[in-house]
């Protein structure tokens, strides 16, 4: 997905759009988990669409739920949701976040390089 380490650093221009993309599928990541949430909880909770959305958020950010749950349906739900929301948020970082790292990985790698290169056109430096 990303350029290889012996390729050049990609332009600024183009890494933001990169950035941007990412920050997006990220988002998506979470409205897809926050819309989970709100069709469960609306299914197995009697809650209005406001409630299960309030009820959802909280879960996915890691607060916890804000009114207390009636059906065994709704508790195994919010229990399932829970761990779900946890992955799904630490996911939604890793792809919002990945691009920016692996800049900065491959900026180590290029200046290692040239490092490594310059050892090895100096005289003076010996094996």
């Amino acid at each position: 997905m990303f350029e290889h380490r012996s390729k050049p650093l990609l332009p600024r221009r183009a890494f933001y759009a990169r950035l941007a993309r990412s920050a997006c599928i990220g988002l998506l990541v979470i409205a897809l988990a926050l819309g989970i949430g709100m069709i469960g909880y609306r299914a197995f909770e009697p809650m209005s669409w406001v409630d299960a959305f309030v009820n959802a958020a909280m879960i996915l950010s890691g607060m916890g739920p804000v009114s207390s749950l009636q059906t065994d349906g709704g508790k195994i739900f919010a229990g399932c949701y829970a761990l779900f929301s946890g992955l799904a948020f630490l996911t939604s970082l890793g792809i919002v976040f990945a691009p920016a790292f692996h800049r900065f990985l491959h900026k180590f790698h290029l200046e290692e390089a040239k490092r490594d290169q310059g050892k090895d056109k100096d005289p003076k430096v010996s094996s």
